[in-house]
């Protein structure tokens, strides 16, 4: 029984991951080649959770 609800064809799904795949590894590949010194963890985190806050806060005064 064929429980997927997909009307992509075979050919179509295949074409659609290989250029998925194909995009994907390029901006891997991008990432890794980037000379710029990599962000701590924490400071990303510290980052994210202020605007976050900012977003709730902006969306309280609405």
């Amino acid at each position: 029984m064929d429980t997927s609800f997909s009307s992509a064809t075979p050919a179509e799904t295949e074409e659609q991951a290989d250029s998925y795949d194909r995009w994907f590894r390029a901006k891997v590949q991008a990432a890794l080649d980037d000379p710029r010194p990599g962000i701590p963890h924490d400071q990303v985190m510290a980052e994210m959770h202020a605007l976050i806050a900012s977003k709730r806060k902006k969306g309280d005064a609405d």
